[in-house]
C-alpha cells in the first residue's frame, strides 16, 4: 500500500489550483464591503479612486479592459455610477455578471428628495425599490436615492448579498464568504454604536450640505440638516437655486456648510460669505480613506468626526 503514496502526494502537488474569481467593486464604499467579505481569499480591484466624482466619472480603456475581464463587479447602480450603470450589458463587459447593491434583497431606500432646498424633480419616487434585478431606469430618472450604503442596516444587507453571488462563483469557500459577511456586520453594528455617542449633543443643530448625498446617514442617527446646494445628482446648482440656500443658512441659523473633496469649493465658499456659518467638509465616497477592508467603517467614522468638530464649534 505503502507504494501509492508518493505518487498520490505527486499528484495532489501538482493539481492546478482553482482560481479565484476576478472582482471589480466600483467606489470605495463598495469596495471596503467586497473586500471584507472576500478576506484573503482575494481582492477586488477598485474602479473608482475616492478623489473621482462618482456621478461623472468616465473611464479609460483599462478599466474598460478590466470590466472585461472580470467575473463580478459590484457596483450600487441606480444611476450613482452613471458611465458605468450605462456600460452595464454592453459589448465591452459581454457575459459578465454586474451586481447592483442597491437593489440587494434587505436594502431599504428612501425616495428623492423634493422642494425647498433639497431635489426640484417634479417626476415620482419609490420609497422601497420594487425593480427586477437589471431593470433598466431612464436616464436622469431617479427611482430613490442611491447613496444607500451610508445606512448601516444597508450595508449589512449588501455585504450578505455579496457572499452570496461569490458563493455562486466559489462554491468551495461559501461558508468563509457568509462568515466575513457576519463579521462584517458586527463591526459595522459596534461602528454605528460608536457615532451615536460622538454625535450626541450635535443632532439637532441645523446645517447645510453640498449635494444631497445624506439622507440615509442623517435619518439613521436623528440629524438636523436643512438642505443642499445640489441635488442628488450633484449637478450644477442654479443661480436661484444658489439664492434659495442662502436664504436657508440664514433662516435656520445653520452652524455649517459642509463641501465635498470631489468637488470644487469654490461654491460652498460664495454661499457661506457674508453669513455666521463656518465650512466643513463631508465626504460620502473616501476620497483619502484607504481601500480595504475597514474602509467602509472609516468612511462612517470620518463623517461623524467632521460633523461632530464642525457642528460643535
Amino acid at each position: 500500500m505503502r507504494r501509492f503514496l508518493v505518487p498520490l502526494a505527486l499528484l495532489l502537488a501538482s493539481a492546478p489550483a482553482v482560481a479565484q474569481p476576478k472582482v471589480v467593486a466600483s467606489v470605495i464604499p463598495v469596495h471596503g464591503i467586497v473586500s471584507a467579505v472576500m478576506g484573503d481569499k482575494g481582492q477586488p480591484e477598485l474602479l473608482l479612486a475616492g478623489s473621482m466624482p462618482e456621478h461623472r466619472a468616465s473611464f479609460s480603456p483599462q478599466q474598460i479592459k478590466e470590466l472585461g475581464e472580470a467575473d463580478l463587479v459590484f457596483i450600487i447602480g441606480q444611476g450613482l455610477e452613471a458611465k458605468l450603470s450605462q456600460m452595464s450589458g454592453t459589448e465591452a463587459v459581454n457575459g459578465r455578471r454586474f451586481v447592483e447593491l442597491a437593489a440587494a434583497p434587505g436594502v431599504t431606500t428612501l425616495p428623492v428628495r423634493q422642494g425647498g432646498t433639497w431635489e426640484t424633480h417634479d417626476h415620482a419616487h419609490e420609497e422601497e425599490h420594487g425593480h427586477e434585478e437589471g431593470e433598466g431606469h431612464d436616464e436622469g430618472v431617479l427611482a430613490f436615492d442611491p447613496h444607500v450604503w451610508l445606512d448601516p442596516a444597508n450595508a449589512k444587507a449588501m455585504a450578505l448579498a455579496v457572499a452570496q453571488e461569490l458563493a455562486k462563483a466559489d462554491p468551495g469557500n461559501a461558508a468563509l464568504y457568509l462568515r466575513n459577511a457576519e463579521d462584517f456586520a458586527r463591526s459595522v453594528d459596534e461602528t454605528a454604536e460608536a457615532i451615536e455617542a460622538e454625535l450626541e449633543g450635535v443632532k439637532t443643530t441645523p446645517y447645510v450640505v453640498f449635494h444631497d448625498a445624506y439622507q440615509y446617514f442623517e435619518r439613521r442617527f436623528g440629524l438636523a440638516a436643512a438642505g443642499s446646494i445640489s441635488d442628488v445628482s450633484a449637478a450644477a446648482p442654479s443661480a436661484q437655486r444658489l439664492r434659495e440656500i442662502r436664504r436657508k443658512i440664514t433662516e435656520v441659523k445653520a452652524a455649517c456648510v459642509f463641501r465635498e473633496p470631489q468637488y470644487d469649493n469654490k461654491v460652498v465658499a460664495t454661499v457661506v460669505e457674508g453669513t455666521a456659518a463656518r465650512e466643513g467638509v463631508l465626504d460620502p465616497i473616501g476620497a483619502d480613506v484607504a481601500p480595504g477592508p475597514l474602509a467602509y467603517q472609516q468612511i462612517l467614522r470620518n463623517l461623524a468626526a467632521s460633523l461632530r468638530q464642525c457642528l460643535a464649534g
